[in-house]
């Protein structure tokens, strides 16, 4: 079972991007052959500054090893380093309706978040199905909001097989964890950069601390019990407490006579916990400076062994070259 998944590097990666989708990644690295890369040719849809992009890379492959990533159980690659990806990319655009992407809600989304549109944000879906396909991917994790760019991807590789031969491209299917909740961000919403909402990974003690006694809370006073449905600390608590802490607070909410401040401490202590092995392995990698450069290109020498394999098939079956 081949497994893909990437990771855009748009900026700080922060913990919701580790619970929905760096985390279900992990653990899968030992359930088949995966390959995961990093996403800079889709990052320039919002980063536009080649310096910051540069760090923004090196700093999502040591974030993913320092959760637990094994570049010896996996591929790990940046995907610019894969040029194969873009030229799929083209032909899988030939044969793709417009209909199709004006669908894809992703863009909508970010246009009404008011990112500028421009061809690269409209076609990103066949870019993904390009990322997908190019390596017979049989399992691709996702999140629910992202369910249907693989429905896109499966649906252009039917349509490249309809035209160009049955089997040429393997459908893949996507993998969402049940158990995968949406993270919330510092105000209720989706935690999401786009919203300036978010709890970096690995932030510093002293702008966490603020960060998370500033989570948005209703004016409940302390003595009376305080709401349980759509608390974003209980949200926040239940991913790095355990589940007796957790069981607490939910009592400590229904029961009243506790305030909000102190769920805060509390949820501050546990996430401070829960990270700190992730951070200790962090700053073994950055004391390693030959380290992330040597992984991502073994990883993209692997990647495009199978890549280039791929596209031959491709090419040959369109007519392109001799």
């Amino acid at each position: 079972m081949r497994i893909l998944s990437g990771i855009q590097p748009s900026g700080r990666l922060h913990i919701g991007n580790y619970f929905g989708a760096m985390q279900p990644a992990i653990r899968l690295q030992d359930e088949g052959d995966a390959y995961y890369f990093i996403a800079d040719y889709h990052s320039l849809t919002s980063v536009q500054d080649g310096k910051a992009l540069r760090g923004f890379v090196r700093d999502v492959a040591i974030d993913f090893m320092a959760c637990g990533l094994d570049p010896n159980k996996c591929v790990l690659f940046r995907q610019s380093d894969v040029p194969e990806h873009c030229e799929l990319s083209w032909i899988l655009s030939t044969v793709t309706p417009m209909g199709l992407l004006e669908r894809c809600h992703s863009y909508k989304d970010k246009i009404a978040n008011g990112i500028s549109p421009s061809h690269g944000l409209f076609a990103y879906p066949v870019l993904m199905a390009a990322d997908i396909l190019i390596y017979d991917s049989d399992v691709v994790p996702v999140g629910r909001d992202q369910k249907q760019h693989v429905e896109v991807t499966r649906d252009i590789a039917i349509k490249m097989n309809e035209t160009f031969g049955a089997g040429l491209l393997k459908l893949p299917n996507p993998r969402i964890s049940e158990t995968t909740a949406v993270v919330p961000g510092l105000d209720g919403r989706k935690m999401s950069k786009s919203y300036d909402n978010t709890i970096p990974l690995f932030e510093e003690p002293g702008p966490l601390k603020k960060k998370i006694m500033g989570i948005q809370t209703d004016s409940t006073p302390v003595e009376a019990p305080k709401p349980v449905e759509g608390s974003n600390i209980l949200a926040l608590y239940k991913l790095v407490a355990s589940q007796a802490d957790y069981d607490t607070m939910v009592a400590d909410h229904l029961n009243g006579g506790v305030g909000y401040g102190d769920f805060k401490k509390r949820l501050l202590q546990a996430m401070t916990e829960h990270f700190a092995p992730f951070r200790a392995r962090r700053d073994e990698i950055v004391a390693d400076k030959d380290y992330v450069e040597k992984v991502l290109a073994e990883g993209a020498e692997k990647a495009r062994s199978v890549a280039r394999k791929t596209l031959g098939r491709v090419r040959a079956a369109v007519g392109l070259g001799a």
